[in-house]
């Protein structure tokens, strides 16, 4: 469990020279502690690992994630913490009224800080980061836990995403809830300009976006934002805080207690950074899982976002362990009946609406997309979604045209495995599409660096870090021309890699 220090790679090829910082990476990375196992990939302990570019070289690093659930599991030699996927029962040797003492404080859930799923900014801190109320703080160079952080020390939430947004400003916004509450808050962080409080203390509220349902509400794990907007998917993807709250007396895990409801529709909401205000206009679509927004911008009046959709909730699924365990074949029997691919869809919302429009007209004016938002009697909207591309996951671009019109973006290729083994970019406007993939080899999430001065949108590299189940072949990362797809480099690490979820570039003056 010490992970490995700073270890050179062997190159193929040449790493720019401009390219000069570390990546970040972070994911489930220990599944067993002492006789017992986690049930869901997305349970395992967090494991961090950075690939550092100085100077045409590049070294790996890799430390697990020193969080309180690590430290109690490692301790007991046992899983103590409950996770997502795998409920952690009381001790049957207790007496009566402990277990009941359990049982009462499992109700309100404490959740666990494994913090897995990505690394996240606020200021000039980063963090381990998942879906709920704890974060840990983490050094960027040596990867050690500087500190817990309690989202609910400044703002009252118990879970928030992991896919913040990150302005010019270098404000971080993100968006999050309270058990119980009526509505979601959307808030942002600003930058302390002399580095000597964490980000985090100067917390101000966006607006409020409230539950159709106190009791029921959709589950959300990213959100949209424009110049002035920000967009929530209100899915049919619901939390049952019941089911929740008394998972534990019956021995269910807490994942169990997300229900997707087929039948019901998908409320779309759009709130006036500024104001705090939502648009007036009630915007629909029909039933959809989302995990993952692309992009939003602003154009001609109308306000057009980009997200992966399914058609319904069965991924969590085919991430239990016992699935992942099967062989391939016996893998694609059992999911491909069930499987919903992942689609890139676009929305287009008008932002003037005539109350006095006549049914059925479409109001969407721009030309360059089949998206429509239909009017209805009740003078709500009907967003039907414009299909991009089919097959690509853990969407990633160019950040500087996060919030702005753009062309290009990048993505694990999911077919019919859970573990991608190619990567591709989609040309918005053309449709084109390339890829990278080799035999026996899965790439990670793939992330955009821009050229020092670039103009060009995907004038830049991708990097991506890839294993193999080919023990000839060593772990490695990827640099490849993001124009072309083309290998510009890769460097082979002499480690054990895993696989992992998202990440963050950090260029090297942020890490100084």
């Amino acid at each position: 469990l010490t992970g490995c220090d700073n270890v050179p790679s062997v190159l193929a090829g040449c790493v720019p020279e401009w390219l000069q910082g570390t990546l970040l990476r972070n994911g489930p990375g220990l599944f067993k502690v002492g006789d017992t196992e986690y049930n869901h990939w997305f349970d395992g302990m967090a494991l961090i690992h950075s690939f550092t570019f100085k100077d045409g070289e590049v070294y790996y690093r890799s430390k697990f994630l020193r969080s309180d659930t690590f430290k109690k599991n490692t301790k007991a030699n046992k899983i103590v913490v409950s996770e997502f996927g795998t409920m952690i029962y009381p001790d049957p040797c207790k007496n009566i009224f402990s277990k009941a003492f359990s049982y009462l404080l499992a109700a309100i859930p404490d959740f666990t800080d494994n913090n897995l799923i990505n690394i996240i900014r606020y200021g000039e801190d980063y963090y381990a980061s998942s879906e709920v109320n704890y974060m840990n703080q983490i050094d960027p160079i040596t990867l050690d836990v500087i500190g817990k952080m309690n989202y609910r020390n400044h703002i009252a939430l118990n879970l928030a995403t992991a896919h913040p947004h990150y302005d010019d400003e270098g404000n971080t916004y993100n968006m999050g809830t309270a058990l119980m509450s009526v509505h979601r808050k959307v808030f942002f962080s600003s930058p302390d300009k002399e580095h000597k409080k964490p980000a985090l203390r100067k917390v101000k509220q966006v607006c409020n976006i409230p539950f159709r349902s106190t009791l029921f509400p959709s589950y959300f794990h990213s959100f949209g934002m424009t110049e002035n907007y920000i967009i929530f998917v209100e899915q049919p993807f619901k939390l049952d805080i019941l089911r929740l709250a008394t998972a534990i007396f019956r021995s269910v895990n807490w994942a169990s207690c997300l229900k997707y409801d087929k039948e019901d529709i998908t409320l779309i909401h759009l709130v006036d950074k500024k104001t705090g205000k939502a648009v007036s206009t009630k915007f629909y679509t029909d039933a959809l899982v989302v995990f993952h927004h692309i992009n939003a911008f602003e154009d001609d009046g109308h306000v057009v976002f980009d997200m992966i959709t399914y058609k319904d909730s069965n991924l969590y699924e085919m991430f239990y362990l016992a699935n992942l365990r099967k062989e391939t074949h016996e893998f694609i029997e059992t999911n491909k009946v069930n499987f919903s691919p992942p689609v890139c869809q676009r929305f287009v919302l008008p932002l003037t609406v005539d109350k006095d429009t006549p049914n059925g007209t479409n109001l969407v004016r721009l030309k360059d997309t089949t998206a429509k938002a239909v009017m209805q009697r009740d003078c709500s909207l009907y967003c039907l979604p414009e299909t991009i591309f089919e097959g690509l996951e853990l969407p990633g671009m160019n950040y500087k045209f996060n919030g702005k019109k753009y062309r290009y973006f990048y993505g694990s290729r999911v077919e019919w495995t859970p573990h991608p083994n190619k990567i591709g970019k989609v040309d918005i406007v053309t449709r084109k599409y390339i890829e990278w993939t080799e035999e026996d080899c899965y790439p990670s999430e793939p992330v955009f660096v821009a050229s020092p001065g670039a103009v060009e949108e995907d004038d830049g590299v991708i990097l991506s870090s890839v294993v193999s189940l080919n023990p000839k072949i060593s772990p490695f990362m990827l640099v490849l021309n993001a124009k072309t797809f083309e290998v510009i480099a890769r460097a082979s690490i002499d480690a054990s890699i895993h696989m992992d979820l998202h990440g963050h570039f950090i260029p090297t003056q942020s890490t100084n």
